[in-house]
């Protein structure tokens, strides 16, 4: 399959770009460490039509795995990811005015239970085996914060979860755990797209014994390393995209298991080398790379991890030769 952007899809790609550099910038994350969502770039994010880009029309999940690859290389803060799934099932959420967290697997008998952005949300989305099931107001499950891994993804825990309204059916759950697992996998492209452009700076501007890091075939094997992986992964992500807008291209969960596998292990490893090149300072709190591992390792666990979608693939691998 031969994918490219056409002329509307890059403009989406360009604004949502400038949007995140502007609004995001990597020289100031430190700084968003201890807040919570920006009101105002929650509200111009809405504004782009990001939170309603799997509702819109001409619009499908390519187009938003082309706004979530950039929210996720500029580490954007705010339950955005969620708030788009739920576009057509709370109010104001594809316009911004209410967020929304979620569950991608409600029955599973985990402790503790995780909300992310638990005091940021207003309403809960819960994926369940027989549909999707809605909390709000004071139907929300009370949360304890927990300090994160992710210092940019506050969570809470809570004791059990809600019963819920139940507002989608069993397709609708599966529909929406697929759509979640090609924008997370959108996501984590962004994190190893950022770790590879400021490994690649670094290694331009960085001098040892009077030359730029950069120069050593050491770290041009490591750099290259670094964007085979982010090409795999992107040309999965795209696919998977392009496989849920229209089946005929491919098998949607096969494809969506493989991006979200090939997605994940690009963005921590490439985060890793990244923290390698910077060398003494890449694990500091001053410097990139820190954030874009710990967000690669949350990302890695949300809607299957790596295990889950190579096993998904392997079922359904053998199912074809069966």
């Amino acid at each position: 399959m031969e994918f490219r952007l056409d002329e509307e899809q890059q403009g989406l790609q360009d604004t949502v770009r400038r949007f995140c550099a502007a609004r995001f910038p990597a020289e100031k994350i430190g700084e968003r460490c201890s807040r919570g969502v920006d009101g105002a770039a929650w509200r111009e994010m809405a504004g782009l039509g990001l939170f309603g880009v799997l509702g819109g029309e001409g619009l499908g999940v390519v187009e938003g795995a082309i706004a979530f690859e950039q929210l996720g290389a500029h580490l954007v803060n705010g339950p955005a990811l969620w708030t788009t799934l739920a576009g057509r099932y709370v109010d104001g959420a594809a316009t911004g005015e209410r967020r929304a967290g979620g569950i991608a697997d409600a029955d599973a008998d985990e402790d503790p239970i995780l909300v992310e952005h638990a005091a940021e949300i207003d309403a809960l989305l819960l994926l369940r085996a027989d549909g999707v099931y809605l909390c709000e107001g004071s139907d929300l499950p009370r949360c304890e914060p927990l300090a994160p891994l992710d210092p940019l993804t506050p969570v809470g825990r809570c004791d059990a979860l809600p019963s819920g309204v139940r507002v989608g059916s069993v397709a609708d759950a599966a529909w929406l755990r697929r759509a979640g697992t090609v924008l997370c996998g959108a996501m984590l492209l962004g994190v190893s797209e950022a770790a590879l452009e400021a490994s690649r700076r670094y290694a331009l501007d960085r001098e040892q014994f009077g030359v730029p890091i950069g120069s050593f075939q050491a770290v041009q094997h490591l750099l290259a390393d670094m964007y085979v992986r982010t090409a795999l992964a992107r040309s999965a992500t795209y696919a998977a995209a392009a496989a849920l807008d229209d089946p005929l291209v491919g098998d949607p969960l096969r494809a969506c298991a493989a991006a979200k596998l090939l997605a994940g292990e690009a963005a921590v490893e490439n985060a890793r080398v990244a923290i390698q090149i910077h060398g003494g300072t890449g694990f500091t709190w001053e410097m990139l790379p820190n954030y874009l591992l710990k967000r690669a390792w949350v990302l890695e666990n949300a809607f299957g991890d790596s295990h889950a979608h190579a096993l998904a693939i392997g079922e359904s691998l053998e199912g074809s030769l069966a």
